[in-house]
């Protein structure tokens, strides 16, 4: 299933490498025979998992600007997005500093093992967001994690004053957005995703808390 050759294929979103493909692969595969026995990802996903979780996590890439230093993945899960953009990045921006932090042990047990297996430099903290502080990310980046407001709250100890958010939104993106425009100035923008019809790849800039405007 996850040794099968073209549904990995990221020319859709950017030109890579056999190694770096190859690194998904293991990656892939590594999840599968983890699965089996930790609930990293949905059952019912392993069978779509190119589509659902490498290429869906893949799509932030074009969004990240080259100029960036440090990426930090929050609620990272089984390494979605962070782990994918991280492989992608030893190819495409080799001196970009990737962090994922998740406060699960075992999934940090897991992305340490794909780490290790495709050769990847990535910093992994196990800890709640919340005790997370002075990153100075450039970008922040989150999928399936929280709401927009949430997720902003979850940001600000993180995220450098000209930094940006990426977030992998669904459909309740717009109503999310009034949301957070309650207690959050920002500027937004939405591009449609390549794997799901009603979800987006959001970009927050020039991000703020109201109170302190």
């Amino acid at each position: 299933m996850s040794d099968a050759g073209p549904e990995f294929d990221l020319t859709c979103i950017c030109d890579v490498s056999r190694e770096t493909i190859q690194s998904l692969r293991v990656y892939a595969n590594l999840l599968e025979k983890w699965n089996k026995t930790i609930n990293l990802v949905s059952k019912s996903t392993i069978n779509h998992m190119w589509e659902r979780h490498f290429l869906d996590s893949a799509q932030l890439w074009p969004h990240i600007p080259e100029n960036a230093k440090t990426l930090v993945d929050i609620g990272s899960g089984a390494g979605f997005a962070g782990l994918v953009l991280a492989i992608i990045g030893k190819e495409k921006n080799p001196n970009l500093r990737v962090v994922l932090i998740e406060s699960d042990t075992r999934k940090c047990a897991f992305m340490r093992n794909v780490s290790r297996e495709t050769n990847i430099n990535v910093e992994i903290i196990t800890k709640r967001i919340e005790e997370v502080d002075d990153l100075k990310a450039d970008v922040v980046t989150a999928r399936a994690l929280a709401t927009v407001s949430q997720l902003l709250d979850y940001s600000k100890n993180i995220l450098k004053k000209k930094g940006i958010c990426l977030f992998l939104k669904g459909d309740a993106c717009a109503s999310e957005l009034i949301e957070a425009k309650k207690s959050w100035i920002f500027l937004s923008k939405e591009s449609q995703s390549i794997t799901h019809t009603s979800g987006c790849v959001l970009q927050l800039m020039e991000v703020a808390h109201a109170s302190k405007t």
